[in-house]
């Protein structure tokens, strides 16, 4: 059974959640938006692609930075209205220079910050 992106389940501008695991560790990366193009062009190259709400563009991950992203594996959640993105991470997946955007824990009512920049 081939893939076709356009079987996905959209929000009303087009997009989908995409989540970013780490292929090795299991480690939780990022999530950032992807519409049927990127996602045809990240099953294309094996280069994760997102797009960009801010920007109205797509968005390569690692293209400015080098903070590369190659696919491992594309899987579809059972209602096909998000997926998850097994990738080979290199250097840090987020803006902030961290091996994660998860990097803030709530614990006992405060913010607590789990990770330091890595550059």
């Amino acid at each position: 059974m081939s893939f076709d992106p356009a079987t996905l389940k959209y929000d009303a501008k087009g997009l989908i959640p995409a989540i970013a695991q780490d292929a090795e560790s299991g480690e939780v990366l990022m999530m950032a938006w992807m519409n049927a193009e990127s996602v045809a062009r990240t099953l294309e190259t094996e280069r994760v692609t997102y797009w960009s709400r801010s920007r109205q563009a797509f968005w390569v991950k690692g293209e400015s930075s080098g903070h590369v992203q190659k696919l491992r594996a594309f899987r579809v959640d059972c209602d096909r209205d998000c997926l998850l993105v097994l990738v080979d991470q290199e250097g840090p997946a987020c803006h902030t220079n961290r091996r994660s955007c998860f990097y803030t824990e709530v614990q006992e009512g405060a913010e607590v910050e789990l990770m330091k920049p890595m550059v």
